[in-house]
């Protein structure tokens, strides 16, 4: 079955580009288009929807607003011409924030993201749960139940950090990253820049500068190289 997607934006040229990328997906299909919060209200409320890409400047009511007010909404990627509002848009737990002019590479990458996370197990992450440690943190107005095995990486963002989890997820958190060090130290993490703070077990390849997680690469501080490098070299002679 198709995954059923809504287009919410008021620039036409937005809505047709993005239709034409959702062509180029076989397990995507649009099943409407508006041009305002409101007109999408209604269509939530008569359709299903599994996926919604959402402007943020509208008449009215702007696409921020309006997804803090939907009970249940489906899952969302924003797409959007500003920057400011990428912090925000991770506390209501969207699926990816896409800046335009958005290029197919960047919107299959999403949508990818999307279809993994549709993927997962939910049942079997259920059974596991019980045994695993776990802290309760608060993004936005919900407190998320986030398993310590489950991160891979924290970012710092001023007075807020970015929690990289497994199958992209993605959290943000007001929380500073020292207070975030200290309450992780029990577990398997590592601060290695004065940004960054890793999960060992998640280390899939290293060199001298940096630490891959997951494909992603995580930059080592100047000033916490050694007591990295120590801790590599350990890792080399298992």
């Amino acid at each position: 079955m198709k995954v059923r997607c809504l287009i919410v934006d008021d620039e036409p040229l937005a809505v047709q580009l993005i239709q034409k990328h959702i062509e180029r997906i076989e397990s995507l299909e649009v099943s409407t288009t508006c041009n305002n919060a409101l007109k999408a209200f209604e269509i939530l409320n008569t359709q299903e929807i599994d996926l919604m890409f959402l402007d943020i400047k509208m008449p009215n009511i702007t696409g921020l607003d309006f997804l803090k007010t939907i009970k249940n909404p489906p899952k969302t990627i924003f797409t959007t011409a500003y920057r400011d509002y990428a912090i925000e848009s991770y506390d209501l737990d969207v699926v990816d924030y896409l800046l335009k002019p958005i290029t197919f590479e960047r919107f299959f990458k999403s949508v990818d993201r999307f279809l993994r996370n549709k993927k997962q197990n939910v049942s079997e992450l259920e059974v596991l749960s019980e045994e695993r440690e776990f802290k309760f943190l608060k993004s936005g107005n919900k407190h998320h139940k986030v398993f310590f095995d489950d991160i891979l990486f924290v970012e710092s963002i001023k007075d807020y950090v970015r929690i990289h989890l497994v199958n992209d997820k993605r959290i943000v958190v007001k929380y500073k990253i020292g207070d975030m060090e200290r309450d992780l130290k029990k577990q398997d993490f590592f601060r290695v820049h004065r940004s960054y703070i890793i999960n060992k077990k998640r280390i899939t390849a290293f060199s001298s500068n940096e630490i891959e997680i997951d494909s992603i690469e995580v930059p080592i501080g100047a000033s916490y190289k050694e007591e990295v490098n120590t801790f590599l070299n350990t890792v080399k002679e298992l």
